[in-house]
């Protein structure tokens, strides 16, 4: 069974870190692109960071610099690092499987996802 866990999610102050996990199992991760995504209150689902099987990364203009995706091929897991940290990015956050290898921007283009994490920042 294809199954996404995410986890690390929090409350913390403006200028904090966070690192988000998510453990994917019935399947291997470096398959696939593998994405992050954040949904904020009255807002829709917005991408956020992506890497492609073959290592390629791309991020949200709002989160260059301060966000960090990654796998653990070894433990079948993707990370999201995300530092200095604002109020904004304030939202439920998803790590979501691609429907294949190559990355693209909607949502729509993932049909697997985590069940989401809680990430709260104050300011």
């Amino acid at each position: 069974q294809v199954q996404l866990v995410e986890s690390g999610g929090g409350s913390v102050q403006a200028g904090g870190s966070l690192r988000l996990s998510c453990a994917a199992s019935g399947y291997t991760v470096s398959t696939y692109c593998m994405g992050w995504f954040r949904q904020a209150p009255g807002k829709e689902r917005e991408g956020v960071a992506a890497i492609e099987r073959i290592g390629i990364i791309t991020y949200a203009d709002s989160v260059k610099g301060r966000f960090t995706i990654s796998r653990d091929n070894a433990k079948n897991t993707l990370y999201l690092e995300m530092n200095s940290l604002k109020s904004e990015d304030t939202a439920i956050y998803y790590c979501a499987r691609g429907t294949g290898a190559s990355c693209y921007t909607s949502r729509f283009r993932y049909n697997v996802w985590g069940q989401g994490t809680q990430v709260t920042v104050s300011s």
